[in-house]
C-alpha cells in the first residue's frame, strides 16, 4: 500500500512528503521550539540594580544587562515623596535616557534606605497622609517618566536605624501603603519593596499574603546578615546556612515561601561590596569570632585593597557557598560576594524559579568585566569556569 502523502510545488518542482517524513519534521520542530522556549525562560529573570552613584557615571555601565534600575533615594518630606536636589533629578533623568540603549529597562524611584525613613511609621499610620504620599509618588513618576516605586523602609514594626520610630501597627499600615500606591499608580506601574533578610524582619514586618497582592516583587536584602551592630563575625551574604549561622539567602527564601510569598515575586539580594570585621581571633580564620565592624569596601576597589602583599588570604566556605578573606597580621575578616558566589546565586534564582536577583549597588561595580557581567553570563548558561575568570581578584 502506498504511503499517504502531501504534494506541493515550488517554482514548478514537485515535492512529496510522506506521513513518516511529516512526523519527523514535527518532532524536529517541537524540539527546536522547546529549546528556544527554555532559553527564553532562562533569560527572563529580573536583574535589578539599585543605584546611588554620580549622575553621569550610570552611563558607563552595561545597562543592556539589567531589567530594572532603582534610584536611591527619594525622601519623605512631611507626607509627600520628594526628590531632594537638582543632582538627584539629573541622575533620574539620565536613567530614563538609558532606555534608548535598553528599551525594556524599567526605571524606578525608591524611598528610604538605611537612615531614610525616620518618620515613615507615624506618616503611614495616617490614612490621609498615606493617600497624599501615594499621589505625590504618582506625580513624580509622571514628571520623570519613570515606571514605578520601590519602598525601602528599614524596617516596619522592628528596630532599624537607631532612634527611628517603629510600632507593631506598621505591619498592617505597610499593607495599606502598598494598596494606596497601587490605587494611585494603576495596574501597569511596577511596585516593589525591600525587606530585611533576617528572620525577625521577615516574620514581624509584613502581612505577606495581603501585601503581595499589591506588589510586583519583594527585594530580599540577603546581605548585611552580619551587620555593623553585631559583635560576632560571620558571612554577611552567604547563599546557605551553616551550623554556626542560620541567616542566609536560602533561609530567607524559605521563610518567605513559608509565609506564602510566591517564588515568582521574590528577588534575592547580592552584595557588590565587602564588610571588614576587625579584632577577630585567628581561630577559624576569623569566622564566628568576637569582633566589631570596621568598614565597607566596594567591589571596584578589591584588586588594590585586598592583596596578598598586604596580608590577605582568600578562602571558600563550602557549606555557606561564600568567599572570605583573613588577614592574620591585622586580624581582619573580610566577607563579600565574588564572581563564584554571584554565579551560584544567579543559578539559585533560576533553579528556584524566583523573580530574579537584585544587588546593592551598581556604582560599586567595575564598568567592564564586573559582577553584573557574571549575572548576565550565568543567565545565558555559561559555565562557572568561564564566569569566574573575570578579574585578577578571583584568580
Amino acid at each position: 500500500m502506498p504511503s499517504a502523502c502531501t504534494s506541493f510545488s515550488i517554482f514548478n518542482f514537485q515535492f512529496s512528503i510522506t506521513s513518516t517524513m511529516r512526523s519527523i519534521l514535527v518532532i524536529i520542530l517541537s524540539v527546536v521550539l522547546f529549546h528556544s522556549s527554555a532559553a527564553q525562560k532562562k533569560k527572563k529573570i529580573a536583574v535589578i540594580a539599585y543605584y546611588a552613584g554620580r549622575p553621569t557615571a550610570v552611563d558607563s555601565f552595561p545597562i543592556e544587562k539589567i531589567t530594572h534600575i532603582i534610584f536611591c533615594f527619594s525622601h519623605l518630606r512631611n507626607d509627600s515623596m520628594s526628590i531632594g536636589s537638582a543632582r538627584d533629578s539629573a541622575i533620574i533623568e539620565n536613567m530614563v535616557k538609558l532606555k534608548s540603549r535598553n528599551p525594556h529597562l524599567k526605571v524606578m524611584l525608591s524611598l528610604g534606605g538605611w537612615g531614610g525613613c525616620q518618620y515613615c511609621s507615624p506618616v503611614f499610620a495616617d490614612s490621609l497622609q498615606r493617600k497624599t504620599f501615594a499621589k505625590t509618588a504618582k506625580d513624580l513618576t509622571d514628571y520623570f517618566h519613570t515606571d514605578g516605586i520601590d519602598i525601602d523602609w528599614e524596617y516596619p514594626a522592628v528596630a532599624g536605624f537607631p532612634g527611628h520610630q517603629y510600632m507593631k501597627e506598621d505591619r498592617a499600615n505597610f499593607t495599606k501603603l502598598m494598596r494606596d500606591l497601587r490605587s494611585a499608580l494603576g495596574p501597569d506601574a511596577e511596585i516593589s519593596f525591600a525587606a530585611g533578610g533576617l528572620k525577625r524582619c521577615i516574620d514581624s514586618g509584613f502581612e505577606w499574603k495581603q501585601v503581595m497582592k499589591y506588589a510586583d516583587r519583594v527585594n530580599l536584602m540577603s546581605y548585611d546578615l552580619v551587620s555593623g551592630f553585631d559583635t560576632i563575625s560571620g558571612h554577611h551574604t552567604p547563599l546557605y546556612s551553616t551550623p554556626e549561622q542560620v541567616a542566609s539567602v536560602d533561609d530567607g527564601v524559605k521563610l518567605l515561601r513559608k509565609w506564602g510569598v510566591p517564588a515568582n515575586k521574590i528577588a534575592i539580594g547580592a552584595a557588590f561590596y565587602a564588610r571588614i570585621f576587625a579584632n577577630t581571633k585567628d581561630g577559624n580564620k576569623g569566622l564566628y569570632q568576637p569582633t566589631h565592624f570596621y568598614r565597607g569596601v566596594p567591589w571596584k576597589r578589591f584588586d588594590t585593597t585586598f592583596t596578598a602583599a598586604k596580608g590577605y588570604q582568600k578562602y571558600w566556605d563550602k557549606v555557606a557557598q561564600a568567599p572570605y578573606l583573613y588577614n592574620d597580621s591585622l586580624k581582619y575578616l573580610v566577607t563579600y560576594d565574588d564572581s563564584a558566589s554571584i554565579h551560584l546565586k544567579t543559578k539559585y534564582a533560576m533553579q528556584k524559579k524566583l523573580n530574579g536577583i537584585m544587588f546593592w549597588q551598581l556604582a560599586d561595580d567595575t564598568y567592564q568585566h564586573g559582577l553584573l557581567d557574571v549575572i548576565d553570563e550565568t543567565k545565558k548558561g555559561l559555565p562557572a569556569k568561564n564566569v569566574n575568570a573575570h578579574r585578577r581578584f578571583d584568580r
